[in-house]
């Protein structure tokens, strides 16, 4: 099993196990791998933090990450998104989904970056420390800021640089 950065000769082979990794799991059909196609496209698109798997001589595992934006009343800033991260169906629940975030939520550390966010399954993610953004007051645009919204969550890495007031995080993909 090899971890390393994906390039462009991986695009096509990534967009396909991503569609089959997502296929008829939350609908019909998927569309998870057009964002993976469009996204490389965005300028918020991080590719340095573009990782895949290989195993088997064929890439098994895949992950991104973008650049949001978040805005308070005073000030705007970018922050890092996590997503979407698949793996090919017959390697899913042997752990490389694991290995991906936990090596890409390192380099983050190591990046210095304070925070990343993710929209998903909260049960998933809060094995890799991710907590409910609410917890922060921070809220993603067009949610109800009474209620939880636990899909969107947050791991913090640096709580000095964390705004202390209410802000909404607008998802700046595509």
């Amino acid at each position: 099993m090899i971890i390393r950065l994906e390039n462009e000769n991986d695009y096509l082979n990534v967009e396909d196990m991503v569609r089959n990794s997502f296929w008829n799991i939350y609908r019909p059909g998927a569309f998870e791998h057009y964002i993976v196609h469009n996204l490389r496209k965005d300028e918020s698109f991080i590719p340095d933090l573009a990782y895949v798997i290989e195993k088997d001589d064929k890439i098994i595992a895949h992950i991104n990450y973008s650049t949001g934006k978040i805005i308070s009343e005073d000030s705007q800033s970018d922050a890092v998104v996590l997503g979407p991260v698949s793996v090919e169906k017959d390697y899913q629940n042997q752990g490389y989904g694991s290995k991906l975030i936990e090596y890409t939520l390192n380099l983050i550390k190591d990046k210095e970056i304070p925070f990343v966010f993710v929209i998903g399954d909260e049960n998933y993610y809060q094995r890799f420390g991710f907590e409910f953004a609410s917890n922060y007051n921070i809220f993603l645009d067009g949610t109800d800021r009474s209620d939880e919204c636990p899909f969107f969550m947050i791991k913090v890495f640096d709580n000095d640089n964390l705004l202390k007031e209410h802000f909404t995080i607008l998802m700046c993909l595509m």
